[in-house]
């Protein structure tokens, strides 16, 4: 199967345009911003909507309990900042302001994971969406590319209820059609197949769809599914697919304990006991390089993946 792609942009563009929508069509959505205006791609709301944007500087707690504040006037606020700010420095005020008051607020957190690249470890958190998905009532969404981020980000604006939104900073294939609706908590097959299962998430899914090919080469016939939606997770469709294939990979550019692997893996465990392979980051943090170099040394390539699918077919 082909895929075309459109252009080659980065996800966190796809969150600003659909950010800049929202402030067109939405007079309820604020934004705040930790003093990244130009990495988070804020700009054009803040031009066009100065009154509805709140600049809180190096502040992110505080931009959190704001954003909280900012919903009980019937607000729906949009925080932006790195990912690593976004959730681990203020994970307590998430915690307690969001998620236990059941706040209308969307955390949504640009560079993340490996792909950050040059500005090292301390910056590249691995551990957000296990975080975030552990906190009761939360969703967790991951979305692929910039068409894709673009849609999910109008569309949790119009879901009631905690939101963390995670994207990057690299350019990568954009290869959503402009128009394919975004579904919260609905996994998007890319592929049919019979062989194995390849549930892959946000960067990791442009490699999962390489490997598909490489993995076709070789008369190997593997299903691909776009799970966008960590939190709450497509039950119906994973065990739909594995059923069919009977073995399954995860790939996500995220430590494996608590991310996408960890949460098909308990599905599994509890519905249909499976092979399962993971691909994701190894307890381990990371480094200083370029994001095709950090991938390539973190096991997060599509070659990997297409190992990792063998591996997984020979335990059948």
């Amino acid at each position: 199967m082909e895929f075309t792609i459109y252009n080659h942009q980065d996800t966190r563009s796809g969150f600003g345009a659909g950010l800049a929508e929202l402030g067109k069509t939405n007079p309820k959505v604020v934004a705040l911003c930790a003093d990244l205006i130009g990495s988070l791609k804020m700009d054009e709301f803040v031009k066009n909507h100065p009154e509805r944007f709140f600049q809180v500087g190096i502040s992110e707690a505080n931009m959190i309990g704001m954003a909280a504040g900012l919903t009980i006037g019937g607000f729906i606020p949009f925080t932006g900042t790195f990912a690593n700010f976004s959730t681990g420095r203020v994970y307590d005020q998430i915690r307690q302001s969001v998620a236990y008051s059941e706040k209308n607020v969307k955390i949504c957190a640009s560079h993340a994971g490996l792909t950050l690249g040059e500005d090292g470890a301390t910056h590249q958190i691995l551990e957000d969406i296990g975080l975030m998905k552990m906190l009761p009532g939360m969703t967790v969404i991951v979305p692929c590319d910039y068409n894709q981020t673009k849609a999910a980000t109008i569309a949790i604006a119009d879901f009631e209820g905690p939101v963390y939104l995670r994207f990057g900073r690299p350019k990568v294939p954009n290869f959503t059609p402009e128009d394919r609706p975004f579904v919260i908590g609905k996994a998007d097959l890319l592929k049919e197949g019979s062989d194995v299962s390849i549930f892959a998430t946000g960067h990791l899914v442009w490699k999962a769809i390489e490997a598909i090919a490489l993995l076709e080469a070789e008369g190997i016939n593997a299903e691909l599914i776009n799970i966008h939606t960590i939190k709450p997770l497509d039950d119906e469709a994973i065990l739909a697919s594995a059923n069919k294939t009977r073995c399954v990979v995860t790939a996500e550019e995220h430590q494996q304990n608590g991310g996408l692997g960890d949460s098909i893996a308990q599905l599994l465990g509890r519905k249909l006991p499976l092979p399962i392979e993971m691909i994701a980051v190894q307890d381990i943090f990371g480094q200083s390089g370029t994001p095709e170099q950090l991938l390539a040394e973190y096991g997060l390539e599509s070659v990997d993946i297409v190992a990792a699918a063998k591996r997984a077919i020979s335990r059948k």
